[in-house]
């Protein structure tokens, strides 16, 4: 509850987190390259369908400015609950399907060069 929705905090470039409230279901799934997610479920549930990126169609391709790619298809889907934790990894893409609010972490933890180049 001391961490304000919608507000990022970063420790350098390696770690990112923000507390997020979320109510929309995505269209498109992302992917990452420099980045892997985990969310953590403070309250509600979610849907996440995901798959891996090869399985999938660009619809939009990487930036490395954002860390992003959109890409389209199907996936597997499994749907998590308050107190359990999800890991995005960058070689698969994901999706949220939300039917109610949800409030969760959102940590950004970057994979390059395998360490915390701030520490």
């Amino acid at each position: 509850d001391n961490i304000q929705p919608g507000v990022a905090h970063s420790i350098g470039d390696s770690l990112t987190y923000r507390v997020e409230t979320d109510s929309a279901t995505d269209a498109l799934f992302t992917g990452h390259r420099r980045y892997f997610e985990v969310h953590y479920y403070l309250q509600g549930q979610q849907k996440i369908e995901y798959a891996p990126k090869e399985t999938l169609q660009v619809v939009e391709y990487y930036r490395d400015e954002t860390d992003r790619e959109y890409l389209k298809g199907c996936g597997e889907t499994v749907e998590v609950h308050e107190g359990q934790i999800v890991i995005c990894d960058i070689h698969e893409a994901y999706r949220f399907i939300c039917n109610n609010a949800v409030k969760k972490v959102v940590l950004k933890v970057t994979i390059e060069d395998g360490y915390f180049h701030n520490k």
